[in-house]
């Protein structure tokens, strides 16, 4: 028994030493001038600053802190105050998350500099210089959700109204709607679009005759790649229970880890609704549209 006590009295002195080397948490997200203590000094927090069990952390007023644990589940922090990171990480349940390889693959994303780390290995298009709007979708682009963000950019800024046409295989219409600005959000669990598992896309100014987009064919994902997204998508979202920008924020990732991009700019644009005084997700967003060729320089 006297063996068994020293044995098990060791087995947790190494366990806290381990621990205190361990890395508990990452940025994921931040607004304002956030703080961590690491030994005995204060550093500014960045995005994919790795905090130990024995951080602390200074959140000033009106900042928020986006964190994922290093079981892959996130974690936010929107008070004012100091705080201890063994302590947030004591409020974080038992169990490994399915998000790591997510929130793994979104700070391998992350840059100063978006405009200079473009990927394109996604099929995505430029859809040359004639035309005045481009929309923001790639080669080919598949849907999975239920509702899409669709964005588009103007060389003409006079150019709003801009009047959204979708279509049957067929060309003829299904439904017609105006936007006043160049991002519409549509529902594609309508009863005139919800049987339809492709459709095509127009989009035109109504002042600018000249600024119209060439046509769009959406296709809905389906098969096994559908089958397969819908359980990936499910045992996240059992975790993901809020609606919170950086929930979204993840979804994104899960998106375009899975080359979904027009939900994955859902997805995005969704995060910054819900959190719109949080620049990460915005440049998140802006990351993404340049790295996949979705949008070009004016």
């Amino acid at each position: 028994m006297k063996n068994t006590g020293l044995l098990l009295t060791f087995s947790l002195l190494l366990m806290a030493v381990s621990g205190f080397s361990q890395e508990i948490f990452k940025v994921l997200a931040s607004k304002g001038a956030n703080e961590y203590k690491s030994g005995n000094a204060w550093h500014p927090v960045k995005i994919g600053t790795a905090l130990m069990l024995d951080d602390e952390l200074k959140i000033p007023h009106n900042a928020y802190l986006g964190l994922v644990h290093n079981s892959g589940k996130p974690f936010e922090l929107k008070l004012a105050g100091t705080y201890k990171v063994a302590d947030l990480a004591a409020k974080i349940g038992s169990g490994m998350s399915v998000f790591n390889k997510y929130t793994s693959f979104i700070l391998s994303k992350s840059s100063d500099d978006y405009r200079s780390n473009k990927i394109s290995g996604t099929g995505a298009v430029h859809r040359g210089g004639k035309t005045l709007l481009k929309l923001f979708l790639p080669k080919d682009p598949k849907v999975f959700g239920t509702t899409m963000i669709l964005e588009w950019e103007v060389a003409d800024a006079g150019s709003s109204p801009y009047t959204i046409i979708l279509k049957n295989i067929f060309g003829d219409e299904l439904i017609s709607f105006d936007a006043p600005e160049t991002m519409v959000r549509i529902d594609l669990s309508d009863p005139k679009l919800v049987n339809e598992s492709s459709f095509l896309i127009e989009v035109s100014s109504r002042t600018v005759k000249k600024v119209k987009a060439e046509t769009i064919v959406m296709t809905r994902l389906s098969g096994s790649d559908a089958s397969r997204t819908k359980k990936d998508l499910s045992e996240l979202e059992n975790q993901l229970t809020e609606e919170t920008g950086l929930n979204k924020f993840i979804l994104a990732g899960f998106y375009e880890f899975n080359s979904l991009l027009v939900d994955a700019l859902t997805a995005y644009e969704d995060a910054i609704k819900l959190s719109p005084d949080v620049e990460t997700f915005k440049k998140a967003r802006d990351q993404f549209l340049y790295r996949n060729n979705l949008r070009t320089d004016k």
